[in-house]
């Protein structure tokens, strides 16, 4: 009888523990939130992705003329009324170009953030709860992808597997799921220690539910701090390409824009400066808000 009332007594001590600590953190989110009113800097990163995020959804609306349009009557045009941002070689509209290349740089910025952020946290989530062997060829494999050269490693993709879009997904995603399966198991193996964990082992869960429902939330905020991170670093790393001759031809993307306007570098400078600036702003923008998020998610940044 005795160790029965033990053995009840137990469980709902487990459950009450597990109960309190399977969600993370709440002070994180009011954090967050705090981090907003008080980092002017983090506020206007926010504020800029917001802009350029609705300036690439309602570029037709925006961009008086057809990116593509040719007009070989105004070939390098300095800025105007007419054409705000100037002519291309071609004669195109930098501007509508600079609008459209929007497009292209987000896309090229957020699908490879996406796939290697679910890869990374998969394989990071397995690494730090399986250990052992599993742990050793995981963590190996995403030594071999951290020890090349990031720029060197996509460039040798996209020349095996060829120019395109979807190529440029797969390269990206390729260089950047290892850093964050690093992370995701660091934190893994110090959250499978804790008590809730050791309490929904006892009460018989099984390993999958543990990892995904008790471990992964509490992975949320740093993933979130990682993927503000990476896509101004997957846009940079389109650029190079795109700039190295390396990137999608068929593509309005900013770095394209600057690979094709540096031999009229002296003579037109607006052919380089609108996508230079335009890339510069968003890498600013995603840099201020990730750095933010990480201040207030990260106890040692606070002040």
């Amino acid at each position: 009888m005795k160790k029965l009332w033990k053995d009840q007594y137990t469980k709902q001590v487990s459950a009450q523990i597990l109960d309190a600590e399977i969600q993370p953190d709440q002070g994180v989110w009011q954090s967050i939130l705090n981090m907003f009113r008080v980092n002017r800097a983090a506020l206007l990163g926010l504020i800029l992705i917001v802009l350029i995020v609705l300036t690439a959804l309602f570029a037709p609306l925006i961009a008086r003329y057809d990116p593509n349009q040719m007009d070989l009557t105004a070939m390098r045009k300095a800025p105007s009324l007419q054409h705000w941002f100037g002519t291309d070689d071609l004669g195109r509209d930098v501007f509508a170009r600079v609008v459209y290349g929007r497009r292209t740089s987000l896309l090229i910025g957020f699908v490879p953030s996406v796939i290697s952020l679910l890869l990374g946290t998969l394989l990071g989530l397995t690494a730090g709860y399986s250990g052992r062997h599993v742990d050793a060829l995981i963590m190996r494999v995403a030594d071999v992808v951290l020890a090349f050269p990031s720029l060197l490693l996509a460039m040798v993709v996209m020349y095996t597997l060829g120019a395109s879009i979807l190529n440029m997904f797969i390269a990206l995603s390729i260089i950047n799921w290892a850093g964050t399966a690093r992370v995701v198991r660091a934190q893994t193996l110090s959250l499978k220690e804790k008590e809730f964990v050791e309490a929904a082992r006892s009460m018989g869960v099984s390993r999958f539910r543990i990892v995904f429902r008790h471990i992964l939330p509490n992975c949320v905020p740093n993933l979130i701090v990682l993927f503000t991170l990476d896509i101004p670093g997957a846009i940079m790393w389109e650029s190079s390409m795109s700039f190295l001759g390396v990137g999608d031809p068929n593509a309005a993307s900013w770095g394209l824009m600057v690979s094709q306007g540096k031999s009229y570098a002296y003579m037109c400078p607006w052919l380089i400066l609108a996508p230079g600036l335009a890339i510069l702003v968003t890498v600013m923008a995603f840099n201020f808000l990730g750095d933010g998020l990480r201040d207030a998610i990260d106890p040692y940044m606070k002040t």
